[in-house]
């Protein structure tokens, strides 16, 4: 299977993205929620976490697991790719969401980018936002792969430390969250300037929830990226590049929801996001 990890329920939209792309193959997705929200964990915190989450997975025979967390892939899946899988796991893949989504936003083609270290700059200028948690911004992920793929295009990023609680409560509407919402907005264009970026990343994946607010909220030029379908379409790309692992891969159209949580409260919040009932398993993770 592939596995598909996240801190809370955000990681659906990725892996809603992954159904409607990749219909065929074989997902367990887990989700560490009682320990959700990761944004304003410490960076060790966050690595023991995910390295739990990850080897669970590992334990699950997932051969390919996807951080769809963005705190995940920017504290601790350097780490993981670097010291944890050639010294324990030669044989398991890890993928982030961060490179796929700072490629999406340079605008830099599916598939043109096939060697990351290597791979000439684009020529793309203006301005572009990534909006995050508080750990994700802190670790400057996006501004460092940007600044590699894309050194003309200006950066500004903002921490949104209530955006993944107000999801996580349910509150996608109402005066409450667009307060907040418009409060990091403009904390966002008061660093560019009071500019509006061409593009604007949602470096989250709980904030595609927010979108319908989010659009009432951002003007109409302002391209909003959110990262199911960036990482979904990147994926299918990846796959076809390395057929050696796409081989590894069931393709039963197995489904698997496991929580580290109350499973009846993940089920019915994930079926919202799914639009399907699902049958969740509670799982106990360990270091």
């Amino acid at each position: 299977m592939i596995g598909v990890f996240d801190s809370g329920f955000g990681g659906l939209t990725v892996l809603s993205a992954l159904l409607r792309a990749l219909p065929a193959y074989d997902y367990l997705y887990l989700a560490d929620s009682a320990r959700a929200p990761y944004g304003a964990r410490s960076a060790e915190a966050v690595n023991e976490f995910t390295l739990e989450a990850v080897e669970w997975l590992f334990e699950q025979s997932c051969p390919l697991v996807v951080l769809a967390c963005n705190t995940a892939s920017a504290r601790a899946l350097r780490n993981l790719q670097q010291r944890h899988l050639p010294a324990r796991r030669p044989d398991r893949r890890i993928l982030g969401v961060v490179r796929p989504s700072v490629e999406a936003l340079a605008g830099i083609p599916v598939g043109t980018v096939a060697h990351p270290d290597h791979s000439a700059p684009s020529d793309a200028s203006g301005l572009v936002a990534v909006l995050g948690t508080p750990a994700t911004i802190a670790s400057d992920s996006y501004g460092i792969e940007l600044r590699k793929l894309a050194p003309r295009l200006r950066l500004v990023q903002q921490a949104c430390p209530l955006w993944v609680p107000l999801v996580e409560a349910g509150e996608l509407e109402g005066a409450g969250a667009e307060y907040f919402l418009r409060k990091d907005l403009e904390a966002m264009r008061a660093s560019a300037g009071g500019e509006w970026p061409s593009r604007l990343l949602l470096g989250c994946t709980h904030y595609p929830l927010l979108l319908p607010l989010l659009s009432r909220l951002t003007p109409p030029e302002t391209e909003i990226l959110a990262q199911g379908d960036i990482v979904a379409e990147r994926l299918a790309d990846w796959l076809r590049r390395h057929p050696e692992e796409e081989k590894r891969l069931g393709r039963g159209g197995l489904r698997r929801f496991a929580t580290t949580d109350d499973p009846g409260w993940f089920a019915e919040r994930g079926s919202r996001i799914l639009d399907d009932s699902l049958n969740v398993e509670r799982v106990r993770l360990c270091g």
